[in-house]
């Protein structure tokens, strides 16, 4: 059965006008000081924002600061290739801070005293979809898992410590 022409056309128009659908999930698998994978990340998108659920083992008993990273790199043992906080609004460190909080700041995660840790947390200021928020930006972004408990105020780092786990957020 032949086609028209012009019924062809219009659909490739259709097609190629679509706009692209965004980004709905990524993921980062996350890293010990040694280069060991400990856990996982999976990272959704809602109308709230990012979802990000972390499930991790071998981690120290505990509270520990969680962040989103700028740079999307983890070169153990000190995970300093991860850069700063996400921020591209450049506000200050901490949701207790009057002039934050930095985009790639979350709730802090609670280790078990068998060292495992299974948390959800909701990033409102970033995306997985396009623009400045995008944790796709250019040179990608990473989770971190920090030594010790963010106060969620003193700026940069919430007075959290140590990198002691990182995952580069992937596609």
């Amino acid at each position: 059965m032949k086609m028209p022409m012009w019924f062809l056309v219009a659909a490739l128009l259709l097609i190629t006008a679509a706009p692209a659908r965004a980004q709905q999930s990524a993921h980062a698998d996350i890293m010990d000081s040694k280069g060991q994978k400990i856990g996982t990340a999976q990272l959704q998108q809602s109308s709230a924002g990012v979802r990000i659920s972390l499930t991790a083992s071998q981690l120290p008993p505990g509270t520990h600061g969680f962040h989103i990273h700028t740079v999307g790199k983890c070169d153990p043992p000190d995970f300093k290739t991860a850069g700063p906080h996400f921020n591209p609004d450049n506000k200050k460190h901490g949701a207790k801070n009057p002039d934050g909080p930095h985009a790639g700041d979350l709730s802090n995660v609670e280790v078990a005293a068998d060292g495992t840790t299974h948390v959800s947390s909701l990033a409102p200021n970033v995306t997985l979809g396009d623009g400045p928020t995008s944790l796709f930006h250019d040179g990608g972004t990473s989770l971190v898992i920090h030594a010790q408990a963010d106060d969620l105020m003193t700026d940069p780092s919430g007075n959290s410590g140590a990198r002691i786990a990182c995952g580069v957020i992937q596609k």
